[in-house]
């Protein structure tokens, strides 16, 4: 499934391309509302699923993605591994229902910036997206 929020942007901000990758629905229409608010924000694509995400990084290079770790065809961690053989400039904040330390400290070794609890951290997401704009 495809959630595509557009917003004008103007010739002296550069916006933003974000790409969530997350299975939960409810978790995604809790997301794009916040995610709208961030200024610098232009663009924000869904996918569902570690296949889909695979498909949208081929045609477009989003700035940032908000990953989640328990994808249903493959998990997030082989995503963020995957991510970072091609490129290690995205930013990727994990988002999890599984904050483990063990979780936390492996995605961190693989390259992603943020790790988040989705059930006590989902008001923080916004703030570190704008540390990174």
């Amino acid at each position: 499934m495809l959630f595509l929020c557009v917003k004008e942007t103007t010739f002296m901000s550069i916006k933003k391309t974000l790409l969530v990758v997350d299975d939960s629905i409810v978790v995604v229409e809790r997301l794009i509302p916040m995610l709208e608010s961030i200024e610098n924000i232009a663009i924000v694509i869904h996918a569902g699923t570690y296949q889909e995400a695979i498909e949208m990084l081929a045609e477009i290079k989003p700035d940032m993605i908000l990953l989640d770790i328990n994808l249903p065809d493959k998990s997030g961690i082989e995503l963020l591994r995957k991510i970072r053989e091609k490129d290690q400039e995205i930013v990727v904040i994990m988002i999890t229902n599984h904050a483990t330390p063990e979780y936390e400290k492996l995605c961190k070794k693989l390259g992603a910036k943020y790790f988040f609890d989705k059930s006590k951290d989902f008001q923080l997401i916004p703030e570190a997206i704008e540390l990174e704009y």
